[in-house]
């Protein structure tokens, strides 16, 4: 394999090492919850009214009391 085949390689590993903690991240953050808010409603309550991102994260914080500090 010659250097550049190898180079490629090493890129294509660090791409994927960034993506999949940025996966990772972004999921432990909350980032994934309003949309599969979204997929979930859908799928169960069609054709009921959906909250806005805003809404959505403004009603989860204030019911979920449990998981905060303060």
């Amino acid at each position: 394999m010659g250097r550049t085949a190898l180079r490629a390689v090493g890129t294509n590993r660090f791409r994927r090492i960034v993506r999949e903690i940025s996966w990772y991240w972004g999921t432990l953050m909350g980032d994934t919850h309003y949309r599969r808010y979204l997929e979930y409603r859908q799928r169960a309550h069609p054709g009921e009214p959906l909250l806005s991102e805003r809404d959505y994260w403004r009603q989860r914080h204030s019911t979920d009391g449990g998981a905060r500090c303060c």
